[in-house]
């Protein structure tokens, strides 16, 4: 039993001796690498810190882009959503102001126009009547005139037609005669009708003889009658005429020859 805890300790110093110096060894092995290692983890320190830097930078910005992006979503919605409330409370507000305003407009606006309408009226009113006093005057003023030249050409008419049954009776100052009644009733008229045929020619003027009369032309032959046409003689306005039933509405002046 002694001899094996003798052992025993001759075996701890043994691996005592052994380990002391390997130990010391080891220690100074590593205090020689330790400026090495720390000037290597220091490099690399300094390497990787640019790199750390600018992801942490990109990072950074990655964030604060984000939150502005947010930021900008979230004051464009209350934007849009206070502009769409402004916008609704306009509305609601203007909607019963904007149809008074229309509603006064048009009221205004039909008076205005009613307004002008009737002083339109008015005036074509008043320049109307004034154009028609004008025309009535204006026309009067040309009736007389004319009624005046009528009844001078009328006149003329008559006293160029007086001359000339009085050379075609032959017979200066003579008026020519007059068919009493009864032989007038008995030989002329519309019921009377006779044909000249050829008239005679007496000092240059056309006669023709009927009834027991001759009777001279006063107007002369017109253009479209034909002496073979049937014809009557009737008395009016104080005359006596010819008349072509062929051509109705027209007569030509003749007078009773006296001799």
């Amino acid at each position: 039993m002694k001899l094996v805890g003798a052992i025993s300790t001759a075996v701890l110093f043994l691996l005592l001796g052994t380990t002391a110096p390997a130990y010391a060894q080891h220690e100074e092995q590593a205090q020689e690498a330790k400026p090495a290692q720390h000037a290597q983890q220091k490099q690399e320190a300094q390497q990787a810190k640019p790199a750390q830097h600018a992801q942490q930078k990109q990072e950074a910005q990655q964030a604060k882009s984000s939150q502005h992006a947010q930021q900008k979503q979230e004051a464009q919605q209350a934007k849009s959503s206070q502009h769409a409330e402004q916008k609704q409370e306009a509305q609601q507000a203007k909607s019963p102001q904007h149809a008074e305003q229309k509603q006064e407009a048009r009221q205004a606006k039909s008076s205005q126009h009613a307004e002008q309408k009737q002083e339109a009226q008015q005036a074509k009113s008043s320049q109307h009547a004034e154009q028609k006093q004008e025309a009535r005057q204006a026309k009067s003023s040309q009736h007389a005139e004319q009624k005046q030249e009528a009844q001078q050409a009328k006149s003329a008419q008559h006293a160029q037609r007086q001359e000339h049954a009085e050379q075609a009776q032959g017979f200066t100052g003579n008026r020519g005669g007059r068919i009493p009644d009864d032989r007038f009733r008995a030989h002329f008229g519309r019921e009377h009708r006779f044909r000249i045929n050829r008239p005679t020619i007496v000092a240059g003027y056309p006669r023709f003889q009927y009834g027991g009369y001759w009777f001279g032309f006063i107007d002369p032959w017109p253009a479209d009658w034909y002496y073979t046409d049937e014809v009557y003689v009737d008395y009016i306005d104080g005359g006596y005429y010819l008349y072509n039933p062929v051509h109705p509405g027209f007569r030509i002046a003749i007078s009773v020859v006296i001799r």
